[in-house]
């Protein structure tokens, strides 16, 4: 297998959680071990005191939380890591969606106060189709929680995955102390505020009938653990590393992200047993990593990520053969050939050039308006990889530009962001209104903040009593154009040109289908993009 040292040593992942589980605060503790920050909250300004590194855009400063996918390259141990982090709030799950297509393996963050949530289900049921091998990181152990077998158990049968312990906790809140790892037969003892440069209190216990325990834990900890740990021996046995890549199995580990306790263990076994980059489908055939041939696909832009330069990235994943600094490669969609002077990895907002890349690798392109989520590159061969989901809005709201003067400003900023795939733009038919149409609330409140701080356009948004937006084809011209004049007010054009019926509830919606069987009403707008 051509590039094979390259591709063996690397690791593409995306942590998910619900908000709140201590998502980012994991990921900083990764980047501590990689060596890639130095503390945490490594990004400081006045007006904030401390933020996450991953958390780059203003917005997500001050609400403190990760409205966008923020994608981290680093080295732990000979192996390249490339993480992304995602948003938890439920309102910019089609970012983690597309995010999970980019990705050989997952971590899952479950805060063991609130136990399973909302958005965990949602998650954990794309990833079970996709059947992605996933990690669970029980965080919070320091806070008073829900029991570990409850929790277990609860995990089981909300998510259902079948769980794995590899680490084992001994009590939690404010007795917690530690974590027995079962694979390496050692206690781990809980101190709060553990630097990852710090060596962890490790006690090597490989019989723990022994009294060494008990001097560590005390007696009566030492016999709940030695009970725990046989009947968790007895139910789970050893690891079947293939049952985990299979996405059967999730191996399960206890800890405390903001102490950076119990995340040392996790990255360790991770980098072990976790896929190396995976095969991808596409609309010919399945590519394999090791083939010679560069091939790969955009699944996420973002407008500004450096506000002072207003670029525009295009993040892109190599699914096969080596990418390299101006070399010409093919944009199947365009069909045109392009090159690129400055490729990019990222840690959060700093950008380091590269001049080859890998697959599994996550490469930033400098973009001009080629690119569209789910375009493909290749080294000649036209095929378009697959399984980019693409959602209808459910939630539209009319643009009214509140400074005339800002009017190009506002074209140009609605263009770029809308690009990002957050929200769609629509046209509607036989005037310029502008709709926005989005699958949260809150993606409006960030559009809108965006608009006047990277644009300096100011908007107000005009709620619009739609239900849900159709892409409308037919195969009778006259017909199409005759719905196209009756139905003004309900039609308009995506950014693409495609005209897009919006339906104000589901019965105008199933009226008009049987009133027009000879025109199609789609759900999705993939059937435009050539996927």
């Amino acid at each position: 297998m051509k590039y094979a040292s390259e591709i063996n040593r690397r690791r593409t992942f995306a942590i998910i959680s619900h908000p709140d589980a201590g998502k980012t605060t994991l990921t900083e503790k990764f980047l501590l071990f990689g060596g890639a920050i130095q503390t945490a909250g490594a990004v400081k300004s006045n007006k904030i005191k401390k933020h996450a590194t991953s958390d780059f855009m203003e917005i997500e400063r001050q609400r403190g939380i990760s409205v966008a996918t923020s994608v981290m390259t680093f080295e732990y141990k000979n192996t390249l890591i490339n993480l992304l982090d995602t948003p938890g709030h439920k309102d910019f799950a089609e970012d983690t969606y597309r995010t999970l297509t980019a990705v050989d393996s997952v971590i899952l963050v479950v805060d063991s106060v609130n136990g399973v949530e909302d958005q965990t289900r949602r998650l954990m049921e794309v990833i079970s189709m996709r059947k992605t091998p996933v990690m669970v990181f029980i965080n919070k152990m320091d806070r008073d929680g829900k029991n570990r077998f409850d929790l277990l158990e609860e995990i089981e049968a909300e998510l259902k995955i079948n769980l794995h312990p590899m680490t084992w906790p001994i009590n939690s809140g404010k007795d917690f102390k530690g974590v027995y790892d079962l694979r390496q037969e050692s206690l781990v003892l809980f101190t709060a505020g553990t630097k990852a440069d710090d060596e962890e209190d490790v006690v090597e216990i490989k019989d723990l009938s022994g009294d060494t325990l008990d001097k560590k834990i005390g007696n009566t900890d030492a016999d709940i653990l030695r009970e725990d740990v046989e009947l968790v021996d007895g139910v789970y046995g050893v690891l079947d590393k293939a049952k985990y890549r299979s996405g059967d199995i999730a191996p399960v580990f206890f800890g405390s992200a903001v102490n950076n306790f119990g995340v040392k263990e996790m990255l360790d076994t991770f980098i072990e047993i976790a896929p190396d980059p995976q095969p991808r489908a596409t609309t010919e055939r399945d590519v394999e990593p090791g083939e010679p041939k560069m091939s790969g696909f955009v699944f996420k832009i973002h407008a500004n990520l450096d506000p002072k330069h207003r670029d525009r990235i295009a993040f892109f994943r190599i699914c096969s053969g080596k990418f390299e600094r101006n070399k010409y490669y093919h944009h199947v969609r365009l069909d045109k050939d392009f090159r690129f002077s400055n490729p990019y990895t990222f840690l959060a907002r700093s950008k380091d050039v590269v001049e080859d890349a890998y697959p599994g690798d996550i490469v930033g392109l400098f973009d001009t308006g080629n690119f569209k989520i789910g375009d493909t590159l290749t080294e000649g061969e036209n095929f378009f990889f697959t399984g980019i989901p693409s959602f209808s809005p459910e939630i539209f709201k009319e643009v009214v530009n509140k400074d005339p003067m800002k009017t190009k400003q506002l074209e140009k900023g609605l263009m770029q962001l809308t690009d990002e795939g957050v929200a769609q733009l629509f046209t509607q038919f036989g005037g310029n209104k502008k709709i926005i149409g989005c699958v949260g609330e809150l993606q409006f409140e960030v559009i809108q903040y965006r608009l006047l701080q990277e644009y300096g356009a100011s908007v107000q948004f005009n709620t619009l009593p739609f239900y849900k937006a159709c892409w409308i084809t037919s195969n009778d011209k006259k017909k199409l154009d005759d719905f196209t004049r009756f139905k003004m007010q309900n039609v308009g054009e995506d950014k693409d040109g495609n005209q897009v019926y919006l339906a104000q509830s589901e019965w105008f919606l199933q009226t008009e289908r049987n009133n027009n069987p000879d025109i199609e009403f789609h759900f999705t707008s993939e059937i435009h993009k050539g996927l």
